[in-house]
């Protein structure tokens, strides 16, 4: 399990969340139908995943609240579900939180959107960036790509293990690795100091085992 931290403060009372050590992406494109998708999910679950990100870049609202709540459907209250980018469908889909890029909407209009109790997650590539979003109320802090990956059509520059590392010194909040990360190296990206790692592409084949191997690998003697 992830450590816990003291994630924001309000007026109203202190938030603390914990996060698993593996944090899987379900990208709406890698896959050829809904039912594939929430079938993969269903498998991911199975195999101890606890926190999973819909991300669908190309659908429109109807169709991504459509599949997102089947997904929501398919694997119950078995896992935290966040949306990605979009706070409104997060809300309209059920979901546990949202997670914003640098170009999308900013962590506090997300956040004036979910409300209080919902989980949110801010997308950082470089120090600067990390530094800002540690002042806004996200609960958690990503930071990628640490390394090369395909995921994306124009990815960031590669921020590496020191890139984590310098993460690390500047937020206390909870920090998520991304980026190229699989069972061979995601070790290393929580030893840099990450509490979580986001994968998707290692995660695409066999969905359980490969859930159930990036645990195995987290353990002190493997």
């Amino acid at each position: 399990m992830g450590h816990p931290h003291l994630c924001r403060d309000t007026n109203l009372k202190s938030f603390m969340i914990t996060l698993p050590r593996l944090y899987a992406i379900l990208d709406s494109s890698l896959f050829p139908d809904t039912a594939t998708l929430c079938a993969s999910a269903k498998e991911l679950v199975t195999g101890g995943v606890t926190l999973l990100q819909y991300r669908n870049k190309n659908g429109n609202a109807r169709q991504m609240l459509d599949q997102a709540r089947q997904l929501k459907l398919a694997i119950g209250l078995s896992a935290k579900l966040i949306m990605n980018d979009r706070a409104d469908l997060c809300l309209a889909a059920g979901f546990d939180g949202v997670h914003v890029g640098q170009d999308d909407l900013s962590p506090e209009g997300a956040r004036k959107v979910i409300g209080l109790n919902l989980w949110l997650g801010v997308s950082t590539h470089n120090p600067e960036q990390v530094a800002i979003a540690d002042k806004t109320s996200a609960d958690y802090i990503a930071i990628g790509p640490v390394f090369a990956t395909s995921s994306k059509l124009n990815p960031d520059p590669v921020v590496g293990l020191e890139g984590v590392r310098r993460a690390r010194s500047l937020t206390n909040k909870p920090l998520v690795a991304i980026g190229g990360i699989t069972r061979a190296n995601g070790r290393s990206v929580l030893d840099a100091g990450a509490d979580s790692i986001a994968v998707i592409s290692d995660l695409l084949r066999d969905p359980r085992n490969a859930a159930e191997e990036f645990f195995r690998s987290f353990s002190p003697a493997s």
